[in-house]
């Protein structure tokens, strides 16, 4: 477990372009307190410039952290039901931000160990679930001594890296922001979309 708990990446791991730092968070681990989760799928968001962006119509109190400074947390409630972990990068003010979808447990879960290990932490919702993070996590400093963390982790190679369209959004579609470890089984099932009948 060793390996997966390296160095905090610096500032400036986030202070680049949005599908870079997606791109690059892929073999990162993410930790809060016993919980460690090694990313193995992420989704990028491009801000002011993205449809599918919380930023995409400018700040509001829920999106305000994602225009602030990099690598900081931004932790949203969707569906009424889930907590979405994101990670803030990019220059201050363009405010993208990469949500992560998935990652393997690479420390224990211990209100989960009755499930697959591999199932635990597939899909945003039960991410941050597992992880154990909620609103009150957005604006902690990923880069800091906060509560979580992110580490540099084993990186991913570029031939095993797949790409594709985000999931669950009805704008942006033609963009291949979503990013995941091939043959990873932790990563979302993706169910072809249902014919339209008309």
């Amino acid at each position: 477990m060793g390996r997966e708990l390296t160095g905090v990446p610096s500032r400036d791991f986030y202070d680049r372009p949005v599908l870079v730092v997606a791109r690059d968070l892929l073999g990162t681990t993410v930790r809060h307190g016993p919980v460690a989760l090694r990313v193995t799928e992420v989704e990028a968001y491009g801000g002011t410039d993205d449809p599918a962006s919380h930023a995409f119509r400018g700040p509001t109190p829920r999106s305000r952290v994602m225009f602030g400074p990099p690598g900081h947390a931004y932790v949203y409630f969707v569906y009424g039901m889930h907590w979405c972990f994101n990670v803030v990068c990019g220059p201050e003010g363009t405010a993208a931000a990469v949500l992560v979808r998935a990652g393997a447990v690479v420390r224990s879960v211990p209100a989960e160990q009755t499930r697959a290990a591999w199932r635990v932490a597939s899909g945003p919702g039960r991410f941050a679930r597992v992880l154990g993070v909620d609103g009150g996590f957005t604006g902690t400093d990923l880069a800091g001594s906060g509560p979580v963390t992110v580490h540099t982790g084993v990186p991913v190679a570029e031939a095993q890296v797949g790409r594709g369209p985000r999931i669950g959004i009805r704008v942006g579609l033609d963009l291949a922001y979503r990013l995941w470890v091939l043959d990873e089984p932790s990563v979302s099932r993706v169910r072809p979309p249902r014919p339209r009948l008309d």
